[in-house]
């Protein structure tokens, strides 16, 4: 229990997960101090921190619980069928454009695995699965805004994904097919909102999406005006429908046009790198090689697909002739 309350911050976090009453973690844990007679847990703020003591109790426990998971993983490795439960999170854009293809091929080769997909965004998804909650994350970050490395975690890429521009009608460079990042220097924007709280343990940032935009366009001399923030793509297009700025539209699991909206492609390339994620002492679990196979034939399907370009001219005479 005092892992639990380690890993979700609270002792109410942690009676959530375990499914249990807060009086009983509590119980627990001054069972356990006063046995070991050092305190574990001191308040801070509204919720509780460990102690020194507590810290040093749950660095053991995690190694103990890494070992078992590899065990329960080398031993899986060596059954001939694939079966059971895996729970992948990825993020909206995956989750809508990446994972039904990956989903449905996965559940014709290894119909005896259950798969339970959330949608959630990195920083959400990633202490999830560092604390065991998920399975496999699928998730993103941009060339110049990357997520940060995490021990006990593996990663393998998918497939790198181009976004594009969304302009609103009667833009001035709406009739272009490609524009400069610079010719939109005085541009309002429509950005991507806070995606999960502070998370200040893993570094990663709830407005990590919109400050990646932020730092683009200020390493080419621009202060950008962020007119508004949503974090789904389409109340952004929605909002670039209504002339109330632009919008980063990357191609993955992109949402229909509205009327009118025109998409350009723009220089330089915006260009995220979209990968898997799981935990290391899993690597040797079936059910989690054969999901990233899954996913990562589905992406090699993605990006063999049509030309984008003509994707992206073909969606822009559609959008003209509503």
């Amino acid at each position: 229990m005092l892992h639990a309350v380690a890993a979700r911050g609270s002792v109410n976090a942690a009676a959530t997960a375990l499914h249990v009453t807060n009086s009983a973690v509590s119980q627990q844990i001054a069972k356990l101090e006063s046995e070991l007679g050092q305190p574990l847990l001191e308040k801070s703020g509204r919720g509780v921190r460990l102690t020194d003591a507590a810290a040093v109790l749950v660095d053991h426990t995690q190694r103990m619980l890494l070992v078992m998971e590899s065990a329960e993983a080398e031993f899986d490795a060596q059954r001939n069928r694939v079966f059971g439960e895996i729970t992948v999170a990825a993020f909206p854009t995956a989750a809508r454009g990446l994972a039904p293809l990956a989903l449905q091929s996965l559940r014709s080769v290894c119909p005896e695995l259950s798969v339970v997909l959330t949608e959630q965004d990195p920083p959400e998804s990633v202490p999830l699965l560092v604390r065991g909650d998920v399975d496999l994350v699928i998730a993103q970050d941009w060339e110049n805004a990357p997520l940060p490395q995490l021990e006990g975690l593996s990663k393998t890429p998918l497939l790198d994904d181009i976004a594009d521009i969304a302009l609103p009608p009667g833009h001035p460079l709406a009739r272009r097919e490609m524009v400069d990042l610079d010719d939109l220097r005085s541009d309002r924007w429509i950005t991507w909102g806070q995606t999960g709280s502070m998370l200040s343990d893993m570094h990663i940032p709830a407005r990590w999406c919109d400050q990646w935009l932020v730092y683009t366009l200020r390493a080419r001399g621009h202060e950008p005006v962020i007119a508004h923030t949503a974090c789904e793509h389409a109340t952004q297009l929605a909002l670039v429908a209504a002339g109330l700025g632009v919008c980063v539209i990357p191609r993955l699991g992109r949402d229909p046009l509205p009327r009118g909206v025109r998409i350009v492609g723009v220089r330089p390339t915006l260009r995220r790198h979209v990968y898997a994620l799981w935990r290391a002492a899993n690597t040797r679990r079936r059910a989690i090689g054969v999901t990233i196979e899954a996913f990562r034939n589905a992406a090699s399907m993605i990006a063999k697909g049509p030309p984008i370009a003509r994707k992206v001219a073909r969606r822009n005479q559609n959008t003209k002739d509503r």
